[in-house]
Order: C-alpha cells, then sequence, then structure tokens
C-alpha cells in the first residue's frame, strides 16, 4: 500500500509540474537548453539577439567548458538554475589571511552591483568561519540601509593546519535583509597577532553569503584554502528576480502579462505575472496561458462522476438516478437515489436527531463555559506559581518595603491598559520584551513591558528585573510601579519616560530636541551616579550588564533613567566577578569579558566609556568609514591625541562645550576603556569625576 501511494504521488507531483509550470517555454527559435539547465523567457542567451526581455535578462552559455556553463549576463557569475522567482548563482568568499612570516593578505570578494531587476533573497545567510574573527556585512536595497555582523569564537587558537570547524566552535551565521541590491564584507579579528605555525601555512579568516541550507559548516579540513575552494564549489547565492525597467516597474504601466495570467507588484519595486489558476503555460509569452483539461489528468484533478471542462476549471457531476457528495474529493461518491418511503423515514430521524442535538449542544454549551471559567482560574494560579508569585507573597509577607510597595496588577487591567496590547501603542523593543504605552483608570499614563517569546530564560529575566529594581531607589533609575504575575510570561509597569532615549538624542537627525554639550555631560553624570549606586550603594552590588544608549531613557526635562534590567545580576558576599554566558550588545561589550566569561564591575565601566564616547563623536558605537570598512568607538578614542580628539567631536556640541571639559571627557573615556580591567576607573570614581568637570564650567 505504501509502494503503490508513494507511486501515485511522485506521479501526481511530475504531472502537475509539467501542466502549472508556468516557467518552462523559452522564446520560440531560441536556445532552451545551457548543458542540464533550461532558459525560461524572459531570459535568453546573448544580449541584441531578441531572446531576452531586455538587457536585464540576457545570459552567455560558455560551451567550450565540460559541462557547459551558464553566466548572467557578460559576468563571470555562473548560474546553477533559473526558477519562476529565484535565480540560484554561484557564491564569492571573502578571506583575510595571517602568514606566517608577518604579513596578511585578503580580498574582499563579490562587491556586487546589482541590475534594477535582481536582490538577494532573505533565504541568504551571512556566514563566517574563523576562531575569534569577526565580519560586518552592510549594503543597500531600495533606500534602506543594512548592517549586520557575525563573530565565530573559539575557546583557544587552534593551530593552522589541525583548525575543526563545527556549528560548536569557530562559526557563526546570521540572516539578512530582503532586498539587498549590493552588499560589502569587512572581515578582522580581535587577535591582532594571530598564531600561525612556523611553516609556509597561512591561519584565514572566511566570510561568505549563501543559501541557509545549501553549506553545512560541520567539516574537518587541514587546509583554509582547501576549505574556500569547496565553499565557492558547492554554496549558491540566491537572487530573486522582477521585471522592471526605466518605463514600467509596475503593474498599472505594463502590458507584460499575456492572455489568462495576471500580474502583481512586488514590494520594493518591479512587477511578476503568472499564469491563473487552471491554466498553465508561460504567461510572458505571446501564446500566453492555456487551459488545463483537468478531465484528461483524472490522477491530480478527481471526479467521481461526469467531468466536463470549462475555461479555468472543471465541473463534475453523478450520473442520470445517482446522488453524490465531495465528488471533486479523494472520498466522494455517486450512489443511487432513495425511494419515497426512504426520504420520509429518513426526514423523521434527522428531525428527532436535530431536537436531540439542540438540547445536548444546549447542555454542552453551559457546562463549557463552566469547565472554562475553572480552567482560566487554574490557567491563573498555575502562571502565578510559576512566575514566582509565591516567592512574591513571601517577600511582601516579611515586610520588605521595597517589594510592598509593589502592586500587583490583573490581566484584565493591564489589557485595558494597552487597548488589548495594541500595535499603536508600541514605544520601544528590547532584547527581553516589547514596551507599550498604558493608561491607568485614574489617567496615569505607565510603560507596560511584555515579553515577546515564552521560555524559561524570558521568564527568569522578568523576574530578575522585578527583584533587582524593588532594591534600587535612585532618581536616574526608571521606577518599577507593579508586575502581573497571571500571564503566561510576567509583565512589568514602569513610570512612563516620555522624551525617548539617548540613541535617538545622539543619532537621530529628527531629533525634535537640543542636543547641547551642557545637557550631554548632564546625562552623562546622572548614569555614572545611577551606576555607582548600584555597584557599592545598594545592600547588594548589582552589576547592570547591558549598559548602552538605548537602554538609557529621557524624561521631559533631559533626566536621565537608566533603564532594561533583565539580564542585570546583584553579587552575593565577597565575590568580585560572575562566569556566565556573554550576553549584551556588540560594540558595548567589554573585551576581557567577551574572552573570559567572567563579569566584573569593571565591565560596565568599559560599556559605559563607549556611551561617553557617543556623547563626545555623535558616532555609533560601530560607525563606517569607507565603502565596507567599519571601526568601533574603542579603537578610535584610544588612538587619539588631543588634537585629534577636537577634530572628531561633535558638530553640534563643539561651539558649545568649552574645550578644557573636552578634552577632560575624553581622557576619562580612554580610561573607561583600558584593555585591561585592573587599570579601569570604578563607577563612584567616573562619577565623582563628570561632576568635577560639569562643574567647572560655572
Amino acid at each position: 500500500m505504501f509502494l503503490q501511494f508513494l507511486i501515485i504521488c511522485l506521479f501526481t507531483m511530475a504531472v502537475r509540474g509539467t501542466l502549472v509550470n508556468p516557467f518552462y517555454r523559452s522564446k520560440p527559435g531560441c536556445s532552451a537548453m545551457c548543458g542540464d539547465i533550461k532558459i525560461p523567457y524572459p531570459f535568453g542567451i546573448g544580449n541584441d539577439t531578441g531572446c531576452s526581455l531586455d538587457n536585464s535578462f540576457y545570459v552567455t552559455c560558455n560551451m567550450s567548458e565540460s559541462p557547459p556553463k551558464l553566466y548572467l549576463g557578460s559576468s563571470n557569475i555562473e548560474i546553477y538554475n533559473i526558477f519562476d522567482t529565484e535565480l540560484r548563482v554561484k557564491t564569492g568568499v571573502s578571506y583575510r589571511c595571517y602568514h606566517s612570516n608577518g604579513t596578511v593578505s585578503s580580498e574582499f570578494s563579490y562587491n556586487w552591483t546589482s541590475l534594477s531587476t535582481l536582490t538577494f533573497s532573505a533565504k541568504n545567510m551571512f556566514k563566517v568561519i574563523g576562531c575569534d574573527d569577526y565580519a560586518v556585512i552592510t549594503g543597500e536595497g531600495g533606500g534602506d540601509y543594512f548592517s549586520s555582523g557575525c563573530i565565530g569564537l573559539c575557546s583557544k587558537q587552534p593551530d593552522a593546519l589541525t583548525r575543526r570547524v563545527s556549528l560548536r566552535q569557530g562559526c557563526c551565521q546570521n540572516s539578512i535583509s530582503k532586498g539587498l541590491q549590493f552588499y560589502n564584507v569587512t572581515l578582522n579579528r580581535f587577535r591582532n597577532n594571530p598564531d600561525v605555525s612556523s611553516s609556509s601555512s597561512s591561519n584565514c579568516s572566511l566570510a561568505f553569503l549563501s543559501e541557509e541550507h545549501c553549506f553545512q559548516f560541520q567539516t574537518n579540513h587541514a587546509d583554509d584554502w582547501d576549505l574556500r575552494d569547496r565553499i565557492e564549489s558547492n554554496a549558491a547565492v540566491v537572487l530573486d528576480w522582477v521585471i522592471a525597467s526605466e518605463q514600467t516597474t509596475n503593474c498599472s504601466e505594463s502590458n507584460m502579462c499575456k492572455d489568462n495570467s495576471e500580474c502583481y507588484d512586488v514590494h520594493g519595486g518591479g512587477y511578476r505575472c503568472e499564469c491563473k489558476e487552471g491554466y498553465y503555460g508561460n504567461p510572458y509569452l505571446d501564446q500566453g496561458c492555456q487551459d488545463i483539461n483537468e478531465c484528461e489528468h483524472p490522477q491530480i484533478y478527481a471526479c467521481h462522476g461526469d467531468c466536463i471542462n470549462t475555461p479555468g476549471n472543471y465541473t463534475c457531476t453523478c450520473p442520470l438516478g445517482y446522488v453524490g457528495d465531495n465528488l471533486k474529493s479523494r472520498f466522494g461518491y455517486c450512489e443511487r437515489q432513495a425511494t419515497t418511503h426512504s426520504k420520509k423515514l429518513g426526514i423523521i430521524f434527522i428531525l428527532l436527531g436535530v431536537i436531540l442535538g439542540t438540547g445536548i449542544l444546549a447542555l454542552a454549551i453551559w457546562m463549557s463555559k463552566v469547565v472554562q471559567k475553572r480552567k482560566e482560574k487554574k490557567r491563573r494560579d498555575k502562571f502565578f506559581k510559576r512566575n514566582g508569585g509565591l516567592l512574591f507573597q513571601q517577600q511582601t509577607s516579611s515586610g520588605e518595603d521595597a517589594i510592598e510597595r509593589t502592586r500587583m496588577f490583573s490581566a484584565r487591567e493591564l489589557q485595558k491598559a494597552t487597548d488589548q496590547y495594541n500595535r499603536n501603542r508600541i514605544v520601544g523593543r528590547g532584547g527581553q520584551g516589547t514596551v507599550y504605552k498604558g493608561m491607568l483608570p485614574n489617567g496615569k499614563i505607565v510603560a507596560v513591558k511584555k515579553s515577546v517569546l515564552v521560555d524559561e530564560t524570558q521568564v527568569e529575566s522578568f523576574i530578575n528585573e522585578v527583584f533587582l529594581l524593588s532594591q534600587i531607589s535612585h532618581r536616574n533609575v526608571v521606577k518599577l510601579l507593579g508586575c502581573c504575575l497571571e500571564t503566561e510570561v510576567p509583565i512589568l509597569v514602569y513610570e512612563f519616560v516620555s522624551n525617548g532615549d539617548l540613541f535617538q538624542f545622539i543619532h537621530d537627525e529628527s531629533y525634535e530636541f537640543p542636543t547641547f554639550w551642557s545637557i550631554r555631560i548632564t546625562i552623562a553624570t546622572e548614569v555614572a551616579g545611577a551606576l555607582s549606586y548600584m555597584h557599592s550603594a545598594t545592600s547588594i552590588p548589582i552589576y547592570h550588564r547591558d549598559i548602552k544608549s538605548s537602554n538609557i531613557l529621557l524624561d521631559e526635562k533631559f533626566r536621565a533613567k537608566l533603564s532594561d534590567f533583565g539580564i542585570s545580576k546583584s553579587v552575593m558576599g565577597d565575590q568580585t566577578h560572575l562566569s556566565t554566558l556573554v550576553k549584551g550588545t556588540y560594540g558595548y561589550l567589554d573585551p576581557e569579558y567577551f574572552q573570559s566569561n567572567q563579569f566584573t564591575e569593571k565591565s560596565d565601566v568599559y560599556s559605559f566609556g563607549i556611551v561617553l564616547v557617543e556623547l563626545l563623536t555623535g558616532k555609533k558605537p560601530i560607525y563606517s568609514i569607507g565603502p565596507g570598512e567599519m571601526r568601533s568607538l574603542a579603537t578610535l578614542i584610544l588612538s587619539m591625541d588631543e588634537r585629534l580628539i577636537l577634530e572628531n567631536i561633535d558638530d553640534r556640541v563643539v561651539s558649545d562645550g568649552p574645550k578644557e571639559q573636552l578634552i577632560a571627557v575624553a581622557k576619562l573615556a580612554k580610561r573607561c576603556l583600558n584593555l585591561n580591567g585592573k587599570l579601569r576607573p570604578t563607577m563612584k570614581e567616573v562619577a565623582t569625576d563628570l561632576e568635577g568637570i560639569r562643574s567647572s564650567s560655572h
């Protein structure tokens, strides 16, 4: 039975593919194949031969190669397959190699400049191979800028000839944005002097773009060049294609789609044609799409009666004297019509069944409501216990004032406050959750933070944030008003901070409020004071672990409010560090913590140092210095003297801030960013220095 079913399925797929695939014909009189690769219209071999729609779709077939190979236009980009919406082409590998003689060689392949009809598909992944190597990919498409990165980490630096690459070590992959028209790759390494053997071999970092499942990382290799060749030979990039020209970029301006086909616009520009349901063929050719005669293919189009083909469809009826149901289904039937006596008995039984069924249904509905209420109460109780509700009650009864002041909200109360968590109420998204603007019955505006995902790590981070914030009472730390523990994930309620965050304040050119130096240094002083309080003034020291400008909120008077304590940790007893998995934000992470997995109070100091440099320069933590080249703020500030510091100050504050203050803050930032954590100042020292610098202007 299974074998028969498999044969029928394969046959059905083959026939259906032949019938309904609209993309199997080339233009009459033009070559349809290059080796084993089909070339359907609007693609065609040769430029100005009339076989392709225009110069965007011409391809070249090199018959001198064995087997013949197909290339995009006159380029060296090899095409593997052409489909109705996609191309699969050969990928290119960017590399940076560190040789045993101390030299470095690099090549950043595939700096692609696309035709208007081709974009990189979101099916591709950006992949990096190499120990302690990182790569940044930047690109643009449809007017949107894209930037991302990937880091390959190893527990130790292996020898060049025995490097082993697996999903667990030395590899990384990340998704890309849909619609990219070109991209550039920048490769670098955390270790400035990589350990290579004394032989002539090299230690290389590799980065490339390919279809997600097209190349697997699990491999043992003895040579980086061998691996690079294998990638280029086996990996493929997926390109989306559309019809577009200077004259016609959408369906309303085009008459390209032929008879019995439909045109649809593609997001980002361009359009495509496809055959209507019930038709097959190439919708771009003059003959258009042809009607499928479903009656000739009963293996695909079931009919348990008389089949009649109609344009785009077919009808199926039972023969005279028979009745049936689901005639177009695999389980349809036709049977003889019943006699008059049988019909009367059938009607009586139907009426009795309806009456009895109505009574049973009414009873079932009532019981269902009762059961549903009980289930809902059990469900709320279950979530309350799982989300730390019992511990919360225990600490409340023990008389801890901070916990007592934390209000318990009901799920219904917060749903009403946020208009059922309306998307229009979203004011921010973070790594730990989504923040909604809400209004309580007394008119108070609040921020409601709800987890994005439902998993144990998210639950733990929310519980962690409740208990840490309940211990903090500082005017520059966002105030926790209460929480709700009877939902699937805990929900936190904060005071609402109305002026956005520091990242917008610094980097958003459309930010409508002034960004004077006097405001910036006040913000820096307030944040430093809050961190100093957390590190040394609370009963149990607290490390924030995710200091960045987007986690610093600003109220209507530009007072700083430190927020997002989802991954923060408290330090018990005489501990000096936390041994944890690396968490945080790329660009702000302490390199020492990144290498050792040990987070100290000086790791918060490093992240704050990056924020100081942001305030000085107006640059992002990772910023572009040219096409395909990226640089970190830490590298910038550590390599500067006083003259270069003043040249890189943000134009919006260089005329407002006293020269002596700007240089003093830059020197303080350098101390915070010292690669040796022991040589960095404490947050208490940083707060004291900033207060002194700020006071000097008076």
